[in-house]
This record gives C-alpha cells, structure tokens and sequence, in this order.
C-alpha cells in the first residue's frame, strides 16, 4: 500500500508593507498584466504570455503544488491599498536533501521600494522554520544587476555560473547561481535594506534545465 503525498499548505505571511497569501481565481487578471510584459520579463526564462489562459493554468499550477507538497507560491499584495503587485516562491522542496529553490516576479510599478526583499525574507523565514532547510538557491541573468543585489541583502553567496544555459526567441544568455546555507540565515528584525530597481530571479532545476511556467 502506497503513503499519501504530503500536501503543504501554502502559508499566509504578513510583513509590515506585505500580505503573502495563496492565489486565488481572481488573481488572473493582475498576474497576466506583468506577464505579458516584455519589460517585465526581459531577464525571464520564458517570453511574455500572450493570452489570459496562462495566468489560470498558473494558478491551478500553485494549487497543484500545493498538493504535491513540493513548494509554495504566494500572491504579494500592498497592504497600504490591497494592489496585487507580484509574487514570490519556495518550490522543489526536497525534505530528504533539506533543500529548496527561491523565484519571485514583480510587476515593474513596484521595482524601487524594497518589497522583493521584504517579501523573499519573509518566505525564507517561513521556510527555514517549517520546512527544515538547509540549503535554499536561487538563479538570475548574469545581467539582472537588481536582482543580484536583493538576493546578495539575504545573504545569498553567487557560488557559480551556467553558461548560455537560457535560450528565449533566440536570445542567449547566463545565468548566476546563488545559494543560501542555513548557518548563514541573518533574519532581520530591524529595518529592511535599501530597495532595489528591480525584482525577478528565475527558477530552475539543480540539472539546469528551466521549469516552465503553466
């Protein structure tokens, strides 16, 4: 007899300019707008969503790892006005390795202020006490200078580079890849770092090759 697969309920975080929460149905039209952006996802490992459908398969995507217990991707809103303005993720969980991936996606009206960071040192908090982590990476374009810089105030070490391992409508690029050790986690309770201009770091497999979005 088989043992049910663990679910892993997706959390609601509260910061003190954020709610994290799990994705609902109604969140289709505000992820769709940063999604098909081609600004937005300049350093993506993906193009820009042309149609509304992708939005609803990413959300039943959210669900569905849910279920499998393997992550969770969390809608980000402004708690000064409730705005959707992006999200964040801790996926492919592996509780015998202890270890996780971080991504996080914001649309560009909210680059500037801080909020990927706050947003991600929330989640890692979560994820280090819940989920007994050892190990968190995360992978950006070698171009993507903001992004580095938010994952470098979480205490993220660049420990290596993939080359031309992202090939999008014939573009290719690298990517830099970061990892966080539990021993080196610096929660901090005081005031957030300086913001950062802008906020996207993809997710990949420990293989290389790119998970893509519903």
């Amino acid at each position: 007899m088989s043992l049910p697969t663990p679910t892993l309920p997706t959390p609601t975080l509260h910061t003190a300019r954020l709610r994290l929460r799990p994705f609902t149905d109604a969140d289709a039209d505000a992820l769709f707008a940063p999604h098909s952006s081609a600004y937005v996802l300049r350093y993506w490992d993906a193009p820009p969503w042309t149609e509304r459908a992708r939005a609803e398969r990413f959300i039943a995507a959210c669900r569905q790892m849910a279920n499998d217990g393997t992550g969770a991707r969390l809608a980000m809103d402004r708690v000064s006005d409730g705005a959707f303005i992006g999200w964040c993720s801790l996926t492919r969980w592996n509780p015998d390795y202890r270890s996780a991936s971080l991504g996080y996606c914001l649309d560009d009206a909210a680059w500037g202020h801080g909020y990927a960071t706050e947003a991600a040192r929330a989640l890692l908090q979560w994820a280090f006490d819940t989920l007994d982590l050892n190990r968190v990476q995360a992978e950006t374009d070698t171009r993507n200078a903001a992004s580095a810089r938010v994952l470098e105030k979480l205490g993220f070490l660049r420990e290596g580079t993939l080359r031309e391992d992202c090939v999008v409508n014939g573009e290719v690029s690298d990517s830099w890849v970061f990892g966080l050790i539990r021993r080196d986690w610096r929660p901090s309770p005081g005031r957030l770092p300086p913001a950062e201009s802008s906020s996207l770091a993809r997710q990949r497999p420990a293989s290389g090759g790119f998970i893509p979005l519903p």
